[in-house]
């Protein structure tokens, strides 16, 4: 791969690979709340957070699980021991047919979106009419692991390393996750200020968010219970710490701009543990269906789904993924990323999210307008779900066209989401 400079992905948008949709709609969505790694949520598996999140889903939007004929589930981090059973399981006891078949995939920190293109892609082969997307993920839960003990221990060998660090580090370029934000923010000119700058509006923006009862139409509470399966195991939700509900975002927290910047390095230059994103525990779900579908049942749609693209960056640039991939999405759209009135990035990192606004000349006011991850957090594999269908809700709550959700991921890859509002 060529070692691009700052300015020049015409490479990567030109691979990207991508689709434009017709007349397919994001229906509804929810999701749960984003609980502090190792709090409320931490021992709760991914796959009962996505139920959580699919059976609120079907709640909110009245719409019948028996109408679901395909799931797409995203998860990262293999975090129960019957991981890998997590779409099937999400499917089961959310109330879907048993007889619809149930697909994982993964993208990294993109996984999210990636269920909602594998099913536009569905729909558009006629491979479905309604399909059901979930991304969940538990941080918390990430294992303490050993890869190379199945022969047994050798004297000095033991080798137990923490997954959740040890899976940042990229191997190929040698460099974390956190590492390839300070590239970033050393090739675009970004100081430890207007990071520590751009967190305290992240986390003020989602603390107005929540007072002014934006996220009511988004999140759902958990609370303790059981979910029944006739001729199944039971399974179900039990909340940390003796608690009997959690409903709000935990890492949304009025955050003064003083404290962000008493706070140490975190890779040796403008990271820090606060304005980097959240780690935190959850799942989302949307629902993605066929026009027809949808006039037929007399629903209002969020969104149509527009177009869709994922492009490949220099692995230690991982964090300017987003540019490329809005640049591609917008062109298969055919529209211009000036016609995008808002934008939702994922805040993997301040420096991160501040090359990407430097790289496509974004006006800050359109992006990101109810805080990011930095104070939202990042479950990996339910971020792109959330993205999509928080920016969804954002057009058409301002009356706007068109918005776009995009995250980077590790490796070096970006992917993008295009949505219009016809409301």
């Amino acid at each position: 791969m060529s070692k691009q400079g700052m300015g020049n992905f015409a490479e990567s948008e030109a691979a990207a690979r991508g689709l434009a949709y017709d007349d397919i709609w994001l229906v509804a969505g929810r999701r749960t709340p984003f609980a502090d790694y190792n709090t409320v949520l931490r021992d709760v598996s991914p796959t009962d957070l996505g139920i959580a999140a699919a059976r609120a889903l079907f709640a909110d939007s009245g719409i019948p699980a028996a109408e679901v004929d395909a799931i797409v589930a995203g998860n990262m981090a293999q975090s129960s021991f019957d991981a890998y059973y997590l779409p099937r399981h999400i499917g089961l006891y959310s109330g879907v047919n048993p007889d619809v078949p149930a697909l994982l995939v993964q993208r990294l920190c993109c996984t999210g979106f990636d269920t909602i293109l594998t099913a536009a892609d569905h729909i558009t082969l006629g491979k479905a009419n309604v399909v059901l997307c979930v991304g969940a993920e538990s941080m918390s839960r990430n294992p303490v692991a050993a890869y190379t003990h199945r022969a047994g221990f050798r004297m000095g060998q033991v080798e137990f390393k923490d997954f959740l660090w040890e899976a940042t580090l990229d191997t190929a370029p040698k460099t974390s996750m956190g590492g390839t934000a300070e590239n970033l923010a050393v090739r675009y000119g970004i100081d430890r200020d207007e990071v520590d700058r751009f967190a305290a509006q992240s986390f003020a923006r989602g603390v107005a968010a929540w007072e002014a009862g934006w996220f009511g139409d988004e999140v759902s509470a958990l609370a303790n219970e059981t979910w029944e399966l006739d001729g199944y195991k039971p399974r179900g939700i039990r909340l940390a710490d003796r608690a009997s509900v959690c409903d709000r975002d935990g890492h949304v927290r009025p955050t003064a701009l003083e404290i962000l910047q008493k706070l140490k390095p975190a890779f040796g230059g403008v990271q820090t543990g606060g304005n980097s994103s959240a780690i935190v525990d959850g799942a989302a779900a949307v629902l993605v269906a066929r026009g027809d579908w949808v006039r037929a049942h007399g629903l209002q749609p969020l969104a149509r789904v527009v177009a869709g693209a994922a492009v490949a960056v220099p692995p230690e640039i991982m964090g300017i993924g987003p540019a490329p991939a809005i640049r591609a999405a917008a062109r298969l759209a055919g529209i211009a990323v000036e016609d995008i009135g808002r934008v939702e990035i994922n805040e993997a990192f301040g420096a991160q999210y501040l090359a990407c606004e430097r790289e496509l000349a974004l006006d800050r006011d359109k992006a990101n307008v109810h805080g990011g991850a930095i104070a939202i957090g990042h479950p990996l594999g339910a971020s792109g779900v959330r993205l999509t269908h928080t920016v969804a809700r954002a057009v058409r709550a301002a009356g706007l066209q068109y918005g776009v959700a995009s995250a980077c991921a590790g490796g070096g890859q970006g992917v993008a989401v295009i949505v219009e509002n016809v409301a």
